[in-house]
Formats: C-alpha cells, sequence, structure tokens
C-alpha cells in the first residue's frame, strides 16, 4: 500500500511512538514519517500493513538497496497482538516480496533497546554484520540469504 496512506501513516505513528518511548533520547518522529512517505514507495521500495479484520496490527516496509539486496525497515506489530506470530509472518511476507523482485539478500539494522526483534531475527535465521548504513538509532545489523523455498515456510 502507499506508504502515504491513512493506514500506514497511523501505523508507523504507532511504531514511531513506541520507539520514542523505548530508545534512550526518544526518536525523531517527524524525521521518520516525513522519509517513509518518500522512500517507502515503488520505485524504491515498497510498504505493507498487517491486518486482522479491518484493524491494522502491524506494518513493515522494503528498500531497494541494489539489484541483490534489499532492506528491510520500520516493521512492527501492535503491542496487543504479539506473541501469536505476527511478527515472523510478516518478516516472511517481506523476504517473500524481496525475493519476487528478484532479490536474494536482506539486511536490516535495529536499536539494542528492541530485544524481541533482536531474538527473532536472530532465530530466523539472520547473522550479525559490519554497519551498512548510518542510522544514527542502530546498535545491530543483520544480514540473511534467501534461498528459493523460503518465501514458502510459514
Amino acid at each position: 500500500m502507499d506508504a502515504g496512506s491513512t493506514e500506514a501513516i497511523w501505523a508507523l505513528a504507532q511504531y514511531f511512538g513506541e520507539l520514542d518511548r523505548r530508545f534512550v533520547g526518544g526518536f525523531d518522529t517527524d524525521e521518520a514519517l516525513a522519509e517513509a512517505a518518500s522512500s517507502l514507495n515503488p520505485p524504491s521500495g515498497l510498504f505493507v500493513v498487517a491486518q486482522v479484520g479491518d484493524d491494522v496490527v502491524g506494518c513493515g516496509a522494503i528498500l531497494w538497496i541494489d539489484d541483490a539486496t534489499a532492506e528491510i525497515k520500520r516493521m512492527w506489530v501492535d503491542s496487543q497482538r504479539r506473541g501469536i506470530g505476527l511478527g515472523k509472518r510478516l518478516l516472511a511476507h517481506l523476504e517473500g516480496e524481496v525475493q519476487s523482485w528478484g532479490r536474494s539478500r536482506v539486511v536490516l539494522d535495529t536499536n539494542s533497546s528492541l530485544n524481541e526483534a533482536i531474538s527473532m531475527y536472530r532465530a530466523l535465521g539472520y547473522h550479525a554484520i559490519q554497519r551498512y548504513n548510518d542510522n544514527r538509532y542502530a546498535h545491530h545489523w543483520f544480514s540473511k540469504t534467501l534461498r528459493e523455498d523460503e518465501s514458502d515456510r510459514p
């Protein structure tokens, strides 16, 4: 969906609000919202919203890095919906999108305060790499090479 849509902006506002509460020193939500609407739509990226019925319960985005690599960004699941596998399904969906666009490698970064995300990424085959960007909020950088059958997993 369009990263500037009402649903996307609502999901991003929820996500950025959580980051602002959890990050030491807060998070610049205005800058991040402006960046999302401009960079997370084709041709530079994609944005997805997870819904249960009519309720928006998560989001995630892809930013195309090069012909082989994509970056997963802005992954969020509503705190009321955590623990039921929605994050894993959302990540699998994003990985499937990456593959459908002909890319075979995914990178992502995260903040050290997001322990749940770090644990999930490691459990799903992401491995630590050197810093690949200048994200001032990131403390950890990960990569994963996608197999052809990866998008078929539950």
